[in-house]
C-alpha cells in the first residue's frame, strides 16, 4: 500500500479507512514536517494530538521548565516533572505515545538571531506562543520564508485560532499592525485562562495542520475563528489582506528580522 508495517496499518487504521486520508494521506503525514512553537498551554494538546495522528517529523521549540502552575492547562507534562525542560518532557510523552515519530527538540528563545535556522527544514509552523513579541517575530520570519503559521491565542474564557498563508490570505500584521504599548496587556499571572481553552484552541490548530498536510478541507487562512466558552458560542470572522502591511502589502518596509519587547499573554 505505502511501504507501512503491520503496526503501523493497525495504529492507523482510523485514518486509513476515511476515503479524504487512506494510506496515501497516512503517508503524507508520516513524512511532514512540523514545529511546534511553545510546549505550554497551547503547545501540550496541538503536539500531543499531531504526534497520535502520526506526524512524523515534530520540533518543539521552547526554553522553559515544568511549573507547578503549569499542569491546569498544560497537559503534556505531569507532576513528577516539575523542573524538567518542557522540551524534554514533552519528547517523553510523546515518546511514550507513538514512537514513530521523530521529536527534536530546541531548548532555546526564540528570537530574530535564530529564527530563521529554527524554521528551516519546516513545512508548517504552529504558533503557540504566549506573548506579543514572539507572535509578531514568528509573523514575519513565516512571511519572509514563506511558512504557512498555524496561529492560536487564549485569554480569560476566550481562544482564537487562524491560518496565516503567505500564498493565501494576509498576515498576523494585518489583523494587528504593531505589537500594543507597554502596560496594555495583563501579564501571565495576572490575566488567567481556563485551562480547558487551551484544549480547544490548541487541538483545533492540530486540526488545521493536518488538514494542510493532507490537501482537504477548507483552512482558517483568510478567517478568525473565535470561540466564547461562557457563552458556547463560535463566530467566524473574515480577513483581508491589508495593501499597506508593512510585510505582506505590496509596498513591504519590513524586510529584516527585528525583536520586540516582549509582552506577555497567556498559554
Amino acid at each position: 500500500m505505502t511501504d507501512f508495517t503491520d503496526e503501523q496499518i493497525e495504529r492507523y487504521s482510523r485514518h486509513i479507512i476515511l476515503p479524504e486520508v487512506g494510506g496515501v494521506g497516512q503517508r503524507k503525514m508520516l513524512d511532514a514536517r512540523v514545529l511546534m512553537i511553545g510546549a505550554g498551554g497551547l503547545g501540550s494538546p496541538a503536539a500531543y494530538y499531531l504526534a497520535a495522528a502520526g506526524i512524523g517529523h515534530l520540533g518543539i521549540v521552547d526554553f522553559d521548565t515544568v511549573d507547578l502552575s503549569n499542569l491546569q492547562r498544560q497537559i503534556i507534562h505531569s507532576t513528577e516533572r516539575i523542573g524538567m525542560l518542557k522540551t524534554e518532557s514533552a519528547k517523553k510523552t510523546i515518546a511514550a505515545l507513538n514512537p514513530d515519530v521523530n521529536v527534536t527538540t530546541y531548548n532555546e528563545r526564540i528570537s530574530s538571531q535564530n529564527i530563521k535556522e529554527l524554521f528551516e527544514g519546516y513545512d508548517y509552523i504552529v504558533d503557540g506562543s504566549d506573548n506579543f513579541a514572539t507572535r509578531f517575530l514568528i509573523n514575519d520570519a513565516c512571511v519572509l520564508m514563506n511558512k504557512i503559521n498555524i496561529h492560536g491565542s487564549i485569554f480569560r474564557f476566550e481562544g482564537q485560532a487562524t491560518v496565516f498563508d503567505p500564498k493565501n490570505g494576509p498576515c498576523y500584521r494585518c489583523l494587528y499592525p504593531e505589537p500594543p504599548p507597554p502596560g496594555l496587556v495583563p501579564n501571565c499571572q495576572e490575566g488567567g485562562v481556563l485551562g480547558v481553552l487551551a484544549g480547544i484552541i490548541g487541538n483545533i490548530q492540530a486540526v488545521e495542520t493536518l488538514k494542510l498536510v493532507l490537501g482537504i478541507g477548507d483552512s482558517l487562512a483568510g478567517k478568525l475563528l473565535i470561540y466564547d466558552a461562557l457563552n458556547t458560542e463560535f463566530r467566524k470572522l473574515k480577513l483581508k489582506r491589508d495593501v499597506n502591511c508593512p510585510v505582506c502589502g505590496d509596498n513591504p518596509t519590513i524586510k529584516e528580522l527585528i525583536d520586540y519587547e516582549e509582552f506577555c499573554g497567556t498559554a
